[in-house]
């Protein structure tokens, strides 16, 4: 009996002989299809040379006259676009044709005057197929001359320059030309060279007849207007173009802008849906002045609106129904090119009368904080406060007590019974027993919420001054605050941060302990060495800082219709004085020098 040793293949040996078979396939294919790429990418440049070349050859072969572009300038037969069909397959072409002035023999309006600038022509064509995934469309431009000398032409020029904000000239811009009366008909499309500038002779005259519109992705548009109803004078009319003359123009552009706009309360607090117009300075006309922007948006559901598409400028935005308390920036806000420009403002109630001083360093232009700005006037009006802080300030008390969150400004939480708020409303002092006054009382305000953690200042009250007979400190005061509005205790401090010390007039500098915390309220002590005299508070303001406090600025929400002196001074400044006329709501920026 014969017996056979049959050996196969095992898995390992199996899977691993097919993973080579693949690869070795797979390498075959790949090399195939990039054999068949290179073919057909071959084949599409041989077509689109071929078409390449006939459109030379064609430009070369007519008469010089025809040379040229229709509607264009130089005019002629051809198209600008165009669409050519090879073996199947759908070419464009894109044809430019200008006219040169060489210097040679001088340029029109140079030395010496070229009378006749159109020396020779220019011709570029561009071969392109959206269809076959070609990465560079193919491109050739050739010089076609007169066959004869040139003659003199009763035809003009237009130079056109292209900037942007900084005066660099704009490369690639697009300028598109219409000139509908003239014989021939303009309607010429071409961009600007490296140096922002497109030169055009050989144009025929035209009074008034030129229009031109400047483009460019991303960037904001300019060019002549016609005179309407709405704009009768427009700044840029159209342009004229004089026979045997150069007329040159220039244009500015840049990168578009937008506004991230979001409107809220003093104390952070979001305020939706609120309409606020924007106006800035650039103008489409004069007499009467057309603004390109002068219109009105509205915040969403979140207080936010973004505002995209804008030309740079310096923009005021006015609330409606809203007093404008502070600006982060300051208005108005001057939005540079090519930035998307966070705009916080901070609202409150609306007055009749408000002004909001923004105070600048005179040579940087930057907020300058903790400068105190006086505003005086005859009314009788006399206000200070501090640019870069935001305040908690009370006036009036004649609303009684029992109101634990500050809600009615007229209102607080308790007093010991000792403290008069209502005889002389906008008035606190000790309350009398007979013909005496008490000889001291107490008051504690509701709770404030200042809206995030805040950075204490100081404590301001009016009138700091007492009656002689009142004694030392007739008017003292503790702060509580807290990182809640509901603490087990509100712990009443002093400047030293120990309950045994009190804010007087010689002691105004808030404590830290009391740093980061958003929810404040204060207590008022009264006192007197004789009862015959009583210390009096007519305003308290306790003054802070936080995320929401815009910066060099302080708003008057009281004030009155009248021409106001305002006096300003900062460490390291020189002091300032001026007069304001306030009938509205003003905005007034001073710049302080070194």
């Amino acid at each position: 009996m014969r017996y056979f040793n049959k050996k196969g293949f095992s898995l390992i040996e199996t899977i691993v002989a097919i993973g080579v078979f693949v690869m070795f396939a797979v390498g075959i294919y790949e090399g195939i299809q990039m054999i068949y790429k290179i073919v057909y990418r071959a084949r599409m440049v041989v077509l689109e040379n071929g078409v390449l070349n006939e459109e030379i050859e064609l430009m070369r072969n007519i008469a010089y006259a025809d040379v040229g572009i229709v509607g264009g300038s130089p005019a002629g037969i051809f198209t600008r676009v165009a669409t050519t069909t090879r073996n199947g397959i759908d070419f464009t072409v894109t044809r430019t044709i200008r006219s040169v002035d060489d210097p040679s023999d001088g340029t029109i309006g140079g030395s010496p005057n070229d009378t006749s600038p159109a020396d020779y022509k220019l011709a570029q064509v561009e071969v392109a197929c959206a269809s076959c995934r070609q990465q560079k469309s193919l491109f050739f431009s050739t010089r076609i001359t007169p066959r004869y000398l040139e003659t003199t032409t009763n035809n003009g020029s237009l130079l056109v320059q292209v900037f942007d904000a900084s005066a660099h000239p704009i490369a690639g811009a697009t300028v598109h030309i219409t000139a509908p009366t003239v014989v021939p008909a303009i309607d010429l499309t071409d961009t600007t060279n490296a140096n922002g500038m497109l030169s055009i002779v050989d144009l025929p005259p035209g009074n008034g007849a030129y229009n031109i519109e400047i483009t460019k992705s991303g960037y904001t548009e300019n060019g002549t207007l016609a005179s309407t109803q709405a704009i009768p004078n427009p700044i840029n009319p159209p342009i004229s173009v004089v026979a045997q003359n150069v007329v040159s123009v220039s244009y500015m552009i840049d990168k578009v802008s937008a506004l991230a706009v979001s409107t809220i309360g003093s104390a952070c607090e979001v305020i939706p849906n609120a309409t606020v117009a924007i106006k800035g300075t650039q103008l489409w006309g004069i007499n009467p002045d057309v603004y390109k922007v002068n219109t009105n948006f509205t915040t969403n559901a979140v207080g936010s609106a973004t505002l995209s598409s804008y030309i740079w400028d310096v923009y005021l935005l006015t609330p409606s129904g809203y007093d404008i308390k502070g600006a982060i920036p300051m208005v108005p806000v001057n939005i540079l090119p090519g930035v998307t420009q966070p705009v916080q403002l901070i609202l409150g109630a609306n007055t009749t009368y408000s002004l909001l001083v923004s105070v600048v360093d005179d040579a940087t232009g930057q907020p300058i904080s903790d400068a105190s700005v006086r505003v005086v006037s005859a009314a009788p009006y006399d206000d200070s406060k501090i640019t870069g802080a935001g305040y908690i300030r009370q006036t009036d008390w004649s609303g009684g007590s029992g109101q634990a969150v500050m809600v009615n400004a007229a209102k607080y939480f308790s007093d010991s019974g000792a403290v008069d708020a209502t005889g002389s409303p906008g008035n606190l002092r000790l309350k009398k027993s007979g013909s005496n006054y008490l000889l001291n009382g107490w008051l504690e305000s509701s709770i404030f919420d200042l809206g995030v953690e805040a950075h204490y200042i100081s404590f301001l009250w009016q009138p700091m001054t007492q009656p002689v007979a009142t004694g030392a400190d007739p008017v003292r005061w503790q702060l509580a605050t807290s990182v809640t509005s509901t603490p087990p205790t509100w712990d009443y401090l002093g400047p030293d941060g120990t309950a045994t010390t009190y804010y007087t007039a010689n002691d105004l500098n808030i404590s830290a302990v009391n740093e980061g915390n958003r929810f404040a309220r204060y207590k008022l002590f009264l006192r007197t060495a004789s009862n015959k005299s009583t210390p009096l508070v007519s305003d308290m303001t306790i003054s802070y800082t936080n995320s929401c406090t815009p910066p060099g600025q302080v708003y008057f929400g009281t004030i009155t219709a009248n021409t106001h002196q305002v006096y300003v001074s900062a460490t390291g400044y020189q002091n300032y004085a001026s007069e304001i006329t306030v009938d509205g709501d003003e905005f007034f920026t001073i710049r302080l020098a070194k």
